[in-house]
């Protein structure tokens, strides 16, 4: 009930601060919910990609630290965040999402690199899509990387890929997952080249 309450404010409050969020082929998310994987560029993302990609609901993976301040807390909660131990990561990691996606009508949001800052792909995304039975859908983000340019209403490009089918048969093998992550990578570069052939990113 809070997260509608939240997404009308977050709207509200990019649309003052920024006012040009564009959002290009929605009409490929999916039918029913969906893992929503995008490369990590900076940390108003998810945010973005949530009211991007509304009426959705999503839940979103959140490091344990931020838990232990009781009012962030509350937020996080109510906004379907969960904890992670980054460091020590339990089943929780797997169980919470895929129970959400099969059972109580939330997508998740997911930065299969893991940080803004890794260029290599982690196996957690292509676990969870198998498990669930619900697809990988990419996105990427194009705008400013600072927060200064966001006050600057530099414009904001969101653009959705093609959904990307994990069969619930399929072993993950080494060398599966390598396939499947040189798929993301090559839907994550295709849908960038859509919004600006010349866009390219550099992790600072």
């Amino acid at each position: 009930m809070l997260y509608r309450i939240f997404r009308p404010i977050a709207r509200f409050i990019v649309w003052v601060l920024n006012g040009h969020l564009h959002v290009h082929h929605k009409e490929r998310l999916p039918e029913g919910t969906y893992i929503l994987v995008a490369p990590h560029r900076n940390w108003w993302e998810p945010i973005l990609f949530a009211l991007a990609a509304s009426p959705t609901e999503f839940m979103f993976m959140t490091k344990q630290e931020l838990f232990k301040n009781p009012v962030l807390r509350w937020i996080l909660n109510n906004a379907h965040a969960f904890p992670v131990n980054r460091e020590h990561p339990s089943p929780s990691v797997i169980k919470i999402p895929v129970k959400g996606l099969k059972s109580e009508g939330l997508s998740l949001i997911m930065f299969p690199s893991g940080t803004r800052h890794s260029a290599s792909l982690k196996s957690g995304a292509l676990v969870i899509a198998r498990m669930s039975g619900r697809p990988l859908l990419p996105a990427v983000y194009q705008g400013p990387l600072t927060f200064k340019g966001v006050l600057q209403r530099k414009g904001i490009e969101i653009n959705f890929g093609n959904p990307i089918v994990i069969d619930r048969k399929t072993k993950l093998t080494p060398e599966t997952e390598a396939a499947y992550n040189q798929q993301l990578e090559d839907a994550w570069k295709q849908i960038d080249q859509e919004l600006d052939p010349d866009f390219h990113y550099e992790a600072k």
